[in-house]
C-alpha cells in the first residue's frame, strides 16, 4: 500500500502576503496531481492529515520554546520573548493559527512515519513536511516545528533505524543536529555550500560526534551546480552510503528549491536531475517516507512534486500540462506548458570551481565517511533490528 497524507486546512493558514513560503503551493500540487489522475491508482490511500498532538510536539522541542509558540498563534505574545526563540519580523513570522498549522504539517509525518514502521504502507508522502530548519528551542528558515526530526524519533522508537537524504538546496541543518550524536540515523544533506546560502553550515567536515562520528554526510555544492554536476555527485555516493548503512526505513526530505528558477537560491538545476534522484529513491527498494520541503516557485513546486508522486507509483504522465491547470496560472503570469523541464544549456567552459569544488567533496566522503560506515555497520549485523 502507498500513502498520500494530505488536506484542505493547510490553507486556513499563512505565512502574509509578502514571505517567500506560500502555502498555496500545495494546493497547485495537490490539483495538479489529482488532475493526473494520480490519487486513484491502485493500491493508493488518500489520508486526511491528523493534526499532531503536544505531547508528541514534546518528544523534541523544548517545552517552554511550544509554551511560547502557542501564545505567538493566539495573540497573546511578548515580541521580545519570541524573538528570543527565533519568532517574529522576518524568516518566522508570527501568524494567527501558526500553532495549528504546525500541528498539521507535523502530524502528517508522523502518519508517514507509523504507516511505514508498522509495515501498512511500502511509501507514504507528506507534501507539507520537510521542514527542516527548526531545532529544539528555535524557529529557523521558515520552519516552527521539525516534522522530519519528530517522524524519524518515531521509527526510531519501533527500534528501526533510518537514513535521511536531504536534497534541498539549503543544508538540513536542524535533523543533523537533532541526530549528531547517534549512529542509529545516517544523515545526508546534498545542499548549496554554506558560504554562499542559508543557514551557512554544512560543512564537509562536520561529520558527526561521539556514537555518531562518521554518521553525518555532507555535500556543498557551489553556485551554479547543474543537472549533471548534482547527478554526477549523487550517484557517486548516495547509493553506496544507503548499501553500507543498510537502513530499516529511508527518509527523504524532497526540497525543490535547487531549481534554476528558484528566487532565493543558486543552483541550476531542473526537475529532470530532481527526476533521477527520486526515481533512484524508489529503485532502493526500501520502506520510504517522503516528504516535501522548500521551493519558492510555485510552479515548480507543483510539477516536481506531481513527478515525484508519479515516479514512486510507476506512471508516466503526459509532458502537456492540463489545460485546467494552464488556465489558473496564466493570470499569475506562469507560462509554463510542460510538465517536464527542457535540458539546459551549459554555460561555456568548464566550470571549474563548480566541479572541482563538487570532486573533491566526493572523495572526501568516500575516504573518510564510507569505511567508517561500513566498519559499523558490519560489527552490528544481526542486531536486533530486522533488515
Amino acid at each position: 500500500m502507498k500513502a498520500f497524507v494530505y488536506t484542505d486546512e493547510y490553507f486556513q493558514y499563512n505565512y502574509g502576503p509578502s514571505h517567500p513560503l506560500r502555502v498555496e503551493r500545495l494546493k497547485l500540487a495537490y490539483d495538479l496531481i489529482k488532475t493526473y489522475g494520480l490519487l486513484d491508482l491502485p493500491g493508493l490511500h488518500v489520508l486526511k492529515t491528523i493534526p499532531a498532538t503536544r505531547a508528541e510536539l514534546e518528544t523534541y522541542h523544548r517545552l517552554d520554546y511550544l509554551d511560547v509558540l502557542y501564545r505567538c498563534s493566539c495573540g497573546r505574545h511578548d515580541l521580545t520573548e519570541a524573538m528570543t526563540f527565533g519568532l517574529g519580523p522576518g524568516d518566522n513570522p508570527v501568524f494567527p493559527g501558526m500553532w495549528e498549522w504546525s500541528l498539521l504539517t507535523t502530524g502528517a509525518s508522523l502518519q508517514c512515519a507509523r504507516l511505514v514502521g508498522e509495515g501498512q504502507a511500502e511509501l507514504a508522502f507528506n507534501m507539507a513536511g520537510g521542514l527542516h530548519h527548526a531545532v529544539a528551542a528555535r524557529a529557523s528558515g521558515f520552519c516552527y516545528i521539525n516534522d522530519v526530526v519528530i517522524a524519524i524519533k518515531e521509527l526510531l522508537r519501533r527500534g528501526l533505524s533510518v537514513v535521511y537524504v536531504d536534497i534541498d538546496a539549503h543544508h538540513g541543518d536542524g535533523v543533523q543536529t537533532a541526530f549528531y550524536d547517534t549512529d542509529q540515523v545516517l544523515t545526508v544533506s546534498i545542499h548549496q555550500h554554506g558560504r554562499t546560502l542559508f543557514p551557512g553550515t554544512g560543512f564537509v567536515y562536520e561529520t558527526g560526534s561521539g556514537r555518531g562520528q562518521g554518521f553525518a554526510v555532507n555535500v556543498p555544492l557551489y553556485p551554479g551546480t547543474d543537472d549533471e554536476v548534482f547527478l554526477k555527485v549523487f550517484f557517486d555516493l548516495v547509493p553506496d552510503l544507503v548499501a553500507s548503512y543498510r537502513p530499516d526505513v529511508l527518509v527523504t526530505q524532497l526540497g525543490v528549491d535547487s531549481f534554476y528558477t528558484d528566487p532565493l537560491t543558486n543552483l541550476a538545476l531542473t526537475n529532470i536531475g530532481f527526476s533521477r534522484a527520486v526515481t533512484a529513491f524508489k529503485d532502493m527498494g526500501l520502506p520510504w517516507v517522503a516528504l516535501g520541503g522548500g521551493g519558492y516557485h510555485i510552479v515548480n513546486v507543483a510539477r516536481a512534486w506531481t513527478l515525484a508522486w508519479a515516479i514512486m507509483n510507476d506512471v508516466e504522465p503526459d509532458d502537456e500540462l492540463p489545460e485546467a491547470f494552464t488556465k489558473v496560472l496564466r493570470p499569475l503570469g506562469y507560462r509554463e506548458e510542460f510538465l517536464r523541464d527542457r535540458p539546459l544549456e551549459r554555460a561555456g567552459g568548464s566550470r571549474p570551481d563548480v566541479e572541482t569544488v563538487a570532486r573533491q567533496v566526493v572523495e572526501t566522503v568516500r575516504q573518510t565517511i564510507l569505511p567508517v560506515i561500513a566498519s559499523s555497520r558490519g560489527r552490528t549485523a544481526g542486531a536486533s533490528c530486522p533488515r
